[in-house]
């Protein structure tokens, strides 16, 4: 139960914090978002993001309202989200099989979510909770 809290350190060290978070509904997110000890911000849980594809996912993203979103869902479709949604991957052995906590930091240059787009974000960052704990990393 370290990851979480570790990683959501990480985001705050990141200076990433977000206007907005879209959650699913399951008990294990709600953990998860507890854990995370993220600033009191929206939140929305979409019953959809539940074992959801990374098609449903962008779907659900590109209804967010802020311009900093943070979205939590589950294996294997976030994997598969984070994968589609930028130009190139970043440089980390663990971005392929992106682990359990696993949190990228994507950066898309458009006007609303609306104009969301498969293959346009910028990876800004990437981290693993166990590197993150291991390295003893708050940022």
């Amino acid at each position: 139960m370290d990851s979480a809290p570790a990683m959501g350190r990480w985001l705050r060290d990141q200076g990433w914090l977000p206007d907005e978070m879209l959650c699913s509904t399951a008990t294990r997110t709600r953990q998860t978002l507890d854990l995370l000890n993220a600033p009191h911000v929206p939140t929305r849980f979409e019953r959809a993001l539940y074992l959801a594809g990374s098609g449903t996912m962008i779907d659900i993203l590109r209804s967010a309202d802020t311009e900093t979103v943070l979205l939590l869902g589950h294996n294997h479709g976030i994997a598969e989200c984070a994968h589609h949604l930028v130009a190139a991957w970043p440089d980390h052995p663990r971005f392929a099989d992106y682990p359990t906590c696993a949190t990228s930091l994507i950066r898309f240059d458009i006007a609303t979510w609306k104009d969301l787009r498969v293959g346009t974000g910028h990876c800004e960052g990437f981290a693993v909770p166990r590197e993150v704990i291991s390295a003893g990393q708050t940022g």
